[in-house]
């Protein structure tokens, strides 16, 4: 955790929030303010970087981009915390901190303690000098909420509430009116989705990056646990050094904390893609045995009780290039196991700890129980 991860996740959040979206409706009008506009929609997410959009009247060749639909002192906010997420990071997780009663720990009770000091430690840098200050021409009111929005954003990416945000997410996106880009706290909500997403986006990157962050990565868990044994304290999990297991890591990491964000994101129709023809699909599709999800009827309408309006959902093919990358890293490191374990001799007697199945779209009704399965074997993060 340095200066380069918080350069990197401030791309990838100006990467989600600016490349065009698919389906997307545009809500902000030329002044940066939100404005009355159909905006119900969510995606059922397809395979190898496919999902099915369900959209309210959208054309075919319709893009929108997140930065439309978020007024412009939010979308700030959201890019300066990307950038003091992490600052003055120690290296160690909260879980450490907590446990050798270190001053942050102390001083923040144990709650989200690395998150409350990057934002803290942050803010006092930018106020520490007035050459530092770009936000003198804010009055009080909007400086207050720009400041709001800042720790929101980055108390947001404590891995101990990931599941509470995800399973908050879903239920929005799930319900009669979905996102309200009219209504502040929706996209507040969406700010920490985006947040949370560029945060852990290693797993999405192509296979050559990906494998540069997650050596960076394991090195700082190594240098976790080598403290960890010099101060007779148990070596937590993947930070043994003598003990390395890589591929499990990550296939854990994938499996219970990216791919079901991801999934989510998706679900809301939030992904940067581009529209593609049955006959143009240019994903891999090396597993013939896979079948996509089902989707609705090109003409399958629901009245709104609430509303004389009809919602109109077709089916429709999307391709995600971050989608893509995570399935295929998740696959690579399926095999890496598969393979350690045949030249060790050991036969997989564990699915659920190495699930072999297809990364799945987390369901409303099967929220509860994904949540209580993610917990339980989590890959631990130095921000958890």
């Amino acid at each position: 955790h340095n200066r380069i991860h918080a350069t990197d996740v401030l791309h990838a959040v100006w990467y989600l929030t600016t490349q065009p979206i698919p389906g997307l409706s545009t809500v902000i009008n030329d002044h940066g303010s939100a404005s009355d506009s159909d905006s119900d929609s969510g995606f059922t997410h397809g395979h190898m970087g496919y999902v099915f959009s369900k959209m309210y009247n959208v054309p075919d060749d319709k893009y929108g981009c997140l930065s439309g639909n978020i007024p412009a002192l939010e979308l700030m906010a959201l890019y300066v915390a990307a950038a003091m997420h992490d600052y003055d990071h120690p290296g160690r997780t909260n879980a450490f901190l907590v446990a050798t009663s270190a001053p942050q720990a102390v001083l923040y009770n144990d709650r989200s303690v690395l998150e409350n000091h990057h934002a803290a430690a942050a803010w006092n840098l930018f106020m520490s000098r007035p050459d530092y200050n770009f936000l003198v021409n804010l009055d009080h009111v909007e400086f207050k909420h720009f400041r709001f929005l800042v720790i929101e954003a980055i108390l947001a990416t404590d891995l101990k509430k990931h599941f509470d945000f995800v399973a908050k997410f879903n239920a929005k996106v799930n319900d009669e009116v979905g996102i309200d880009w009219t209504n502040e706290n929706d996209r507040l909500l969406v700010c920490q989705m985006c947040i949370k997403l560029a945060d852990i986006n290693g797993p999405a990157k192509s296979k050559e990056l990906h494998l540069q962050w997650t050596e960076g990565i394991v090195n700082e868990f190594y240098e976790q646990g080598d403290e960890e044994a010099s101060l007779g304290l148990p070596i937590s999990p993947f930070m043994d050094r003598s003990a390395p297991q890589l591929a499990n890591l990550q296939e854990s990491f994938i499996s219970h904390i990216v791919g079901p964000l991801c999934n989510s994101y998706d679900s809301a129709g939030l992904m940067p893609g581009k529209w593609v023809e049955d006959s143009d699909e240019s994903g891999d599709t090396d597993d013939p045995e896979e079948e996509e999800e089902e989707a609705p009827n090109e003409e399958e309408t629901c009245e709104n009780k609430e509303s004389p309006r009809k919602k109109i959902f077709k089916r429709r093919k999307v391709y995600c290039q971050i989608t893509q990358h995570l399935l295929q890293n998740h696959k690579m490191w399926k095999k890496v196991i598969e393979e350690e374990q045949r030249l060790a001799g050991i036969e997989d007697q564990s699915p659920q700890q190495h699930p072999s199945e297809q990364i799945q779209a987390i369901r409303e009704e099967d929220e509860e129980k994904g949540k209580q399965k993610g917990e339980e074997t989590p890959a631990p993060e130095p921000n958890q």
